[in-house]
Formats: C-alpha cells, structure tokens, sequence
C-alpha cells in the first residue's frame, strides 16, 4: 500500500504552493480522496505526475483555446455534467451574471455557484490569487484604445487566458433630467461649477475616468473626485437625489432610477476571464455553451440594453 501525502507534503514535493496543489486536483490532473475533512494524496500518484511531466504526457495548459474546445459559430448542445463538491466563484456586478449562475447550476450537477460583488481590477487580481474561478471585465486600456486583453496580461502573468464576450454596453454621464448644468463631455468634469460622484479603485468606471483624465489632458483638480459609491446604481441614485451633478455609468442602469438622463459616450466590451487549464474541467466547457446559446442570449435580448453581436466568442487571448 502506497504511502499518503497531505496537501502540503505534495506542494513541498512540487515545489509548488498548496493552492495549486488543491487547483491540480480539481481539474483532475492529481487524484486525491478524503479522509475525513482530510485531503490525502498517494505518493505513487504524485511520483506518476512528475514522472508523465517528464515524458510530456501531461495535459499541457499552454495548449490553444482551439485545440481544447469547439468554437464554431454554431452554439453546441448544453449538456449536463456531473462534478462532485464543485463550487465556481465569477467576480463581477452586472446583473447578467445572476442570469448565468442561474444556468450554471440548472445545467450542471453538484456545482454551486457564488457572486464576488467586486469591480473588474480587483477581480482579475484575485484571481491570481485563486480567490474567484472567472472575472468578468469591462478595462480600458487608454494607450492602445482597447479592452480587457492587455489588463488580463499584466495582472495575470505567465496564466494564460481566453476572454468570452458577454455583451458590450454603452457607457456615459449619469445627469438630472432635462441636463442642467449642460454637461456634454469629459472635459466637462474640471469646471468649477460641477460637482460628480466617482466610483471605488478598481472599479471599470474608475479606470476608464482616469485614463480619459490622462488621455485627454484633463485637470486632475475634480470637484467629488473623492466622493466614491460602489455600484453603477449607487452613482445615478446619488445624482437623482442632488449629491452631485454627474456620474459615471452604464446607460441600463440610467432607465432604472427616476430623474435621471443619460449622455453616451463610449462603448465597452464586456468580457468573461477564464483559465486556459480550466477549460479540461467539463463545467467550464459546460459554461462556455450556455454563453453562446440561443437561451442565454434571449434572456438578456429581455433585459435590453446590451448589444449581443458577439456573445459567446473569444475576443480575446493570452
């Protein structure tokens, strides 16, 4: 009988941290089974996976997103798979995301499904850091003009990724009915007479501000520069309620509060995040199927306000 290893007696072997030990065994390149509460590991299967790294018969994570998953334009069938003990955390506010852990589970056995309620930088850092299993992301990156890609490549490093389109929504100022002050850009934040409401560090909103404060040459001298909500609905109620004469948010939102007019003025790309090596897990495989099914699709056709003309494809890959 093999001798058995704990999590971190494998991760001492591997030189590996325990948290990729636990992600190893997840996606089934490591077999383990419980003792109790108790992970436990047989040191044969670990000296197996060293010895299949040697010869290149591991799954290799690497590998292109096309090599690993069908991508055709026609949605696959959304089949029901079985994982025991499985849980996926998606970072991200938009209601949409409800909308597909609403699916997840109903398509899949045994998963549950959990929000992280947290803006698009942070949620790309924590997973890094193995806190959320996929981040949705809507950053622009004011040098090169686009979204998302060069965000995922800088906050995770040498983790290759694919991006999912969910939806692209507008993005614009949140202002009173009937626009008062007669806000009509962003060069309109630095009068004295303006007063706005900012979004939290972190957030899509914030990063597409300060990128259009450099961009564009804008006195950083804001008035409610510091005045923070965390929500895009937070902003336009704070507004409506004359705690600041602007904000920053997406135009779905601006329908829901009264008082409120909305002024466009960019479109974002809104992306989901997710690991290459987890696209061997069949729940991803399985999510990625409800992203481009017809299903998916007309729930968010009801919701209005998001353009769907590439929901479901990669856009995107590190």
């Amino acid at each position: 009988m093999s001798s058995s290893l704990n999590a971190m007696e494998v991760a001492e072997m591997l030189n590996i941290t325990k948290n990729t030990v636990y992600e190893m065994i997840k996606r089934g390149e490591l077999p383990a089974y419980k003792v109790g509460r108790k992970i436990r590991i047989d040191k044969t299967d670990v000296e197996n996976y060293i010895n299949n790294q040697k010869n290149g018969l591991s799954n290799n994570p690497m590998q292109s997103f096309k090599s690993t998953i069908n991508i055709s334009a026609e949605p696959s069938s959304i089949n029901t798979v079985d994982v025991k003990d499985g849980e996926i955390i998606i970072s991200g506010q938009d209601i949409v995301l409800d909308i597909l852990c609403r699916m997840i589970e109903g398509k899949t056995k045994n998963i549950r499904t959990y929000r992280s309620n947290m803006g698009s930088y942070n949620g790309l850092y924590e997973m890094y850091n193995n806190k959320v299993s996929i981040s949705s992301c809507h950053l622009w990156d004011s040098e090169t003009d686009t979204y998302n890609t060069n965000f995922v490549k800088k906050l995770l490093p040498g983790i290759p990724c694919i991006l999912i389109n969910i939806a692209y929504r507008v993005q614009g100022f949140y202002v009173k009915k009937g626009n008062p002050k007669n806000i009509k850009d962003w060069n309109d934040l630095s009068r004295n007479d303006i007063t706005m409401v900012n979004r939290e560090k972190g957030s899509g909103v914030r990063i597409l501000l300060d990128g259009k404060i450099h961009s564009l040459n804008i006195s950083s001298n804001i008035k409610g520069y510091e005045n923070e909500e965390t929500s895009h609905l937070s902003v336009a109620s704070c507004v409506a309620r004359g705690g600041a004469d602007v904000g920053i948010g997406n135009e779905k939102v601006s329908k829901q509060v009264d008082n409120i007019e909305f002024i466009p003025l960019q479109k974002e790309r809104y992306d989901l995040v997710i690991r290459r090596f987890d696209l061997n897990n069949p729940v991803y495989k399985s999510i990625i199927d409800i992203l481009s099914s017809k299903e998916f699709k007309n729930e968010l056709e009801g919701l209005g306000g998001y353009d769907l003309k590439d929901t479901g494809k990669v856009v995107g890959q590190t």
